[in-house]
C-alpha cells in the first residue's frame, strides 16, 4: 500500500491523536503568525516614523547659497529641507512695532527706525525650529511651503497683525535696504510667537513681533549683493545617512570649514523602542520554531516507539524504512496545513491586540519631545499578508520535517525479527 495512502488511514483511525496534533500546530502557527504580524507592523511604522519624523540635518557655512541648498536638497536621502536667508527690510504700509522701552538716554522709542523688519526667507517654515517644536503657532490661514517658491506670499505675527489690522489674504510692502526695491506681499497666515517683548528697549528689526517669513527667491529680490544663508534644514530618514549627506555637502561646498549638525533625539526616541519591539518579536519566531520543533518531536518519537509492532509488521513485509520515516512526516504535515489556515484566522485578532499593547506602550515609554508639524500617527495596523501566510506554513512544513526525521532516524535502526521477537 502507498505510504501516503497508509497515512491518511492512521489520521483517520487515531482521532484522539489527530485532534492533539492540529491543536499543537493551531498554537505554533497562531503564535508564528503574530509574530510575522509583528515585524510586518514595526517595519511599516519605522518607515513612517522614517517619513514624518525623520533626522534634521543644520548645516552652517560661509559659501552655502540657497542653489547650492537646492542641491543638496534633491539627494536621494532628503525628505523635506528649509534653507534660511534672514534680511532687514523696510515697511511700507503698515506701522512696524516699536519698544515701549525708553531708549537709553531717556530718548522715547517712537522715533522712527530705518529697516524694521526682520524678514526670513524659508522654503518651507514647518522645519523651523520655533514651529517644528510648538513655541510658534499658525493662528489663520497657512505657514510657507515648497509651492510658494517665487511667489510675494508672507507669515505675519499676531502682535504685528493686530495693530494694522491684517488678517490673511492683506497685503503689505516690504522695501529693501537700499531703497530700490520693493516687494508685495500678500498674508496668507498668522502666527503667535510665545516670546515676550523684551523687558529693556530693542531695536524694532530685534523684537519678535516684527519678524516676518516669507519664499526665498521672494527675500532675495530684496537682498543687495550675494545672499548666503543663515543656514539650511534637511530632513533624512535616519542617522545613517547623514554621513551620505555630510560627504554631498563637502563636494558642493568644498573643504572650507561649515558646521554640520545632526539633531536625532525626537528619532530615536520614536524609533528605537520600536525596532525594540522588531527584535522581539523575530526572537519569539525562532524561539517558536525550535520549540515547537522539539515538542513535535518528542511526540513523534514517543508515537514511534508506541507503534513498533505496527513497524516491525511493515518491514517483515518488506516495506522499505524511508517509506515509514514518510508515513510519519506525512501525516504530521498533513495536520500542519489546515492549521495554517486556522490560525490565519485567530493570529490577526490575538496579534492586533499584543501589537497595539507592545507598541502602544514602547510609544508612551519614549516621551520624546514635541513636534507640530506632523500629524499623529494611526494605530499600527496588523494585516495578513499572504507572504506571512506563506512564511507560517515554510516553517511549519519544516518543523513537521524535522520533527518527524530525526526521531525517525530510530527507525533506521530497528529490524523485524527483533521487533516481533520482543512483541511476544
Amino acid at each position: 500500500m502507498n505510504f501516503v495512502k497508509r497515512a491518511g488511514l492512521s489520521l483517520r483511525a487515531r482521532k484522539v491523536r489527530t485532534a492533539v496534533l492540529l491543536g499543537i500546530f493551531v498554537v505554533i502557527c497562531t503564535l508564528l503568525l503574530g509574530g510575522f504580524l509583528l515585524q510586518g507592523a514595526t517595519a511599516r511604522q519605522q518607515a513612517d516614523a522614517q517619513r514624518t519624523i525623520g533626522v534634521d540635518v543644520t548645516l552652517k557655512g560661509k559659501a552655502l547659497t540657497p542653489a547650492l541648498a537646492d542641491r543638496l536638497g534633491a539627494s536621494t536621502q532628503v525628505h523635506r529641507y528649509n534653507p534660511r536667508l534672514p534680511i532687514e527690510a523696510d515697511a511700507r504700509g503698515i506701522e512696524p512695532l516699536e519698544s515701549d522701552v525708553p531708549r537709553p538716554g531717556g530718548n522715547r522709542a517712537g522715533a522712527k527706525s530705518r529697516r524694521p523688519l526682520a524678514l526670513n526667507g524659508v522654503r518651507d517654515s514647518g522645519l523651523l525650529l520655533p514651529f517644528s517644536y510648538g513655541s510658534n503657532k499658525i493662528t489663520a490661514g497657512r505657514g510657507i511651503t515648497p509651492e510658494d517658491v517665487g511667489r510675494g506670499v508672507a507669515v505675519v505675527e499676531k502682535r504685528l497683525a493686530s495693530k494694522n489690522g491684517l488678517k490673511v489674504g492683506d497685503t503689505l510692502r516690504a522695501q529693501s535696504a537700499d531703497g530700490k526695491s520693493t516687494v508685495p506681499l500678500t498674508v496668507v497666515g498668522i502666527y503667535r510667537d510665545s516670546t515676550p517683548d523684551p523687558a529693556r528697549w530693542t531695536p524694532p528689526h530685534l523684537l519678535p513681533g516684527n519678524t516676518l517669513y516669507a519664499p526665498v527667491r521672494t527675500v532675495q529680490q530684496l537682498s543687495p549683493g550675494t545672499a548666503d544663508l543663515a543656514e539650511a534644514v534637511f530632513r533624512i530618514g535616519s542617522p545613517e545617512q547623514a554621513q551620505q549627506l555630510h560627504a554631498e555637502a563637502r563636494r558642493l561646498l568644498g573643504t572650507g570649514s561649515f558646521d554640520f549638525r545632526v539633531n536625532d533625539k525626537a528619532y530615536k526616541d520614536q524609533v528605537r523602542p520600536i525596532q525594540r519591539v522588531g527584535t522581539f518579536s523575530r526572537l519569539i519566531v525562532r524561539l517558536i520554531a525550535v520549540a515547537g520543533a522539539l515538542v513535535l518531536g518528542l511526540i513523534v518519537m514517543l508515537q514511534i516507539r508506541e507503534r513498533r509492532d505496527e513497524l516491525g509488521m511493515l518491514l517483515s513485509l518488506g516495506e522499505k524504512k524511508w517509506k515509514l520515516i514518510g508515513q510519519h512526516t506525512v501525516e504530521v504535515a498533513a495536520v500542519a496545513l489546515p492549521a495554517v489556515a486556522v490560525a490565519a484566522l485567530a493570529g490577526q485578532i490575538a496579534a492586533q491586540q499584543a501589537g497595539d499593547a507592545l507598541l502602544g506602550r514602547q510609544e508612551s515609554a519614549a516621551s520624546p519631545r514635541p513636534r507640530a508639524p506632523d500629524p499623529p500617527a494611526d494605530p499600527p495596523e496588523m494585516r495578513v499578508e499572504p507572504s506571512d501566510l506563506g512564511k507560517v506554513a515554510g516553517i511549519g512544513l519544516g518543523i513537521s520535517l524535522v520533527s518527524t526525521v530525526v526521531p525517525g532516524i530510530g527507525i533506521l535502526r530497528l529490524h523485524p525479527r527483533s521487533i516481533l521477537t520482543d512483541s511476544e
